[in-house]
């Protein structure tokens, strides 16, 4: 019984305690629960941009004064005034809740339509986003590697490059449609916006037809792209954006110069607020964009901190491509028919860089610069080359016969050279690559041969012509006929190329279709004029002999003459051969179209064999071999590693 009434009396007890405890004391009742993989990361990464709800890091920051994050919806002002103008929290909680707060208010104005006295607001608040954004990255005591492993760091980074995003295509679409944007890019422009003061500058920037203004500004993060396998981005500080300079890409005028720089320039953006302190940088309302060429510059000194500088190296390329128009131009140029492109013209990828060495990429019959799609998108996604080369891209009409389209494609490299560095003194102009592709395999293997006399001896041969006709044939033909290696390329690459001809050329349907491809006979008008005999019955029809499809037999006079040109010793060539049934004897293997017989080459450095079709560039062994010959060429010129090279002006 005492036991019993021992046991009773230690319980009442206890409840007593605890009835003290949480009515005068307020202890407080713990209870723990797993949390599943999901929750656990979405407690981690979700903010205001990932799913519209502020994050735990703010959450916890406004708790500290009592406030629930889903009060801040309708009540911003309150939960950033309340932030700013108390002292509980360390810098760097204050300053990321603040950026992410007024990320909030920002995504809440920024809904079409957007009458005009909304854009100024809107624009403040991605301003004051970016603001204290730029505070917490770069004013705080902690450095920028201290938080690199962080959450939250790489939170308001993203915040930081968003808000720069949107203030620069706000800024660029509203003063647009107002035609008050006049922007010189060396000397900058001078903007008023709300309480703001915006400078904005591109110096570093450089846009086709020396063009000041973009049509349109689009952000890379906003394209999509089928048809590439990859996309390629370089994590840093900045927005990603695409300057839109032309609707289309190819048009009959383009031949009026040889060469087009890239009319959907990538340019990276980032805005910086003067003051050397903390409290000097939230005092200011002036703020400074400035532009830059991710290829170009890969880092940026901001705030006295080297910073590494964000690029999108995908989003201009496909743009280019998906507005181009290539695919039907090359089918109507081959016949013809259309706004056709009559000469060679050499595409630049990116701004032209004097310390990077070119890289010419040469498509086949009736293709294009799109043959070349994910190649190119691979090489703009090695850092090392892309630290190093530069692509051109040449669409020539395909419809010409071999010795025209060698003749003036020599001649639009030589011109483009000459433009961007008329001394021929920069590392541009020297050991240059050239890649291939089929009948672009065949021309480029003539930019690196000598013709001699063998052309115009066998010429001779068939057009014994003497006195004044012979002077004036040989002046309107010699140029076709006698050429040299290219003395600024010191190496090639050789994709499928028919050297030898290809017997699809030969077959009755190839021969039917060639009878509609139409080839510039005005130009060699006055030379078949020249040729006929005036003793002859009838004239000489060079409309056949002009065909480029003829140009791939392998019983083409062309052909034949030109297939054991000696190549110089200067070049160190290879060769990419793909085999569509392995299960044969290589010497008797082809890829559909082009036997390895016409593709091999003696004397190459190397020669792949790829079990493919005839569209062997696409494929990633190809990829693969073609980016560790340019690594290759690049060591061998002394060249080490990005970090190493010349990455910029």
């Amino acid at each position: 019984m005492f036991l019993r009434n021992s046991y009773i009396g230690r319980f009442s007890l206890f409840v007593a305690l605890f009835y003290l405890c949480i009515t005068f004391t307020g202890c407080a009742v713990v209870k723990v629960s797993l949390v599943s993989n999901v929750d656990y990361m979405s407690l981690r990464r979700s903010d205001i941009l990932t799913t519209g709800e502020l994050s735990v890091y703010t959450a916890a920051a406004l708790q500290v004064f009592d406030i629930d994050k889903n009060q801040c919806g309708e009540s911003g002002d309150f939960c950033r005034e309340v932030l700013m103008n108390n002292i509980g929290l360390d810098a760097e909680d204050r300053l990321s809740a603040l950026a992410e707060l007024w990320m909030q208010k920002a995504l809440s104005m920024d809904i079409e339509p957007v009458s005009g006295g909304q854009v100024e607001t809107i624009i403040n608040a991605y301003l004051e986003t970016a603001r204290y954004a730029y505070a917490y990255l770069f004013l705080t005591e902690r450095l920028l590697d201290e938080r690199a492993l962080e959450n939250r760091q790489t939170q308001v980074l993203d915040y930081y490059n968003f808000a720069v995003q949107k203030t620069l295509t706000t800024l660029f679409k509203y003063y647009q449609e107002m035609s008050q944007l006049k922007v010189d890019l060396e000397q900058g422009a001078h903007l008023q916006s709300g309480p703001w003061n915006i400078t904005i500058k591109a110096e570093e920037l450089r846009l086709a037809d020396k063009r000041q203004l973009p049509d349109d500004l689009i952000p890379a993060s906003l394209l999509s792209f089928s048809g590439l396998r990859n996309q390629y981005h370089r994590d840093g500080l900045g927005a990603e954006l695409v300057a839109v300079t032309s609707e289309r890409v190819v048009s009959a005028r383009s031949a009026k110069i040889p060469y087009s720089e890239t009319p959907f320039p990538a340019v990276t953006t980032i805005i910086s607020f003067p003051g050397k302190s903390l409290e000097e940088v939230l005092a200011t309302h002036d703020a400074v964009i400035k532009g830059y060429d991710p290829y170009s510059r890969v880092s940026i000194k901001l705030a006295g901190k080297e910073i590494p500088l964000s690029a999108n190296f995908t989003a201009a390329y496909g743009l280019w491509l998906a507005r181009s128009g290539f695919a039907a131009q090359s089918l109507l140029t081959l016949i013809g028919k259309g706004d056709v492109l009559e000469k060679p013209r050499i595409y630049l990828m990116q701004p032209y860089n004097p310390n990077h060495h070119i890289a010419i990429m040469l498509h086949g019959l009736a293709s294009s610069p799109e043959a070349w799609v994910n190649l190119a998108n691979e090489i703009l996604g090695d850092e090392t080359l892309r630290q190093n080369f530069q692509i051109w891209q040449i669409y020539y009409p395909t419809n010409a016969p071999i010795a025209l389209n060698n003749h003036e494609i020599r001649k639009a490299i030589e011109q483009t050279l000459a433009c961007f560095d008329p001394e021929g003194t920069t590392r541009s102009s020297r050991d240059i690559l050239l890649i291939g592709h089929s009948m672009g395999g065949m021309l480029s293997r003539l930019m690196v041969s000598s013709s001699g006399d063998r052309l115009w001896d066998a010429f001779l041969e068939k057009f014994p012509l003497e006195g004044k006709r012979l002077e004036r044939v040989r002046e309107k033909l010699g140029p076709y006929m006698y050429f040299q290696p290219l003395p600024q390329v010191s190496r090639a690459i050789f994709i499928a190329a028919p050297h030898r001809g290809t017997p699809v050329a030969e077959i009755a349907l190839v021969r039917w279709l060639a009878d509609f491809v139409t080839v510039p006979l005005d130009r060699f008008k006055e030379i078949a004029q020249l040729l006929v005999d005036p003793k002859s019955v009838g004239p000489v029809s060079l409309i056949r002999p002009l065909n480029s499809i003829d140009n791939l037999s392998s019983h083409d006079h062309f052909v034949q003459l030109t297939a054991d040109l000696p190549i110089s010793s200067r070049v160190r060539y290879h060769s990419i051969i793909g085999n569509r049934n392995p299960r044969l004897p290589l010497k008797d293997s082809s890829d559909g179209v082009v036997p390895y017989s016409s593709a091999h080459l003696q004397g190459a450095d190397s020669e792949l064999v790829v079990s493919s079709g005839h569209s062997v560039q696409e494929t990633p062994q190809a990829i693969i071999e073609i980016r560790r010959i340019m690594h290759l060429h690049l060591k061998e010129l002394g060249i080490g590693t990005a970090d190493e090279s010349i990455a910029g002006w």
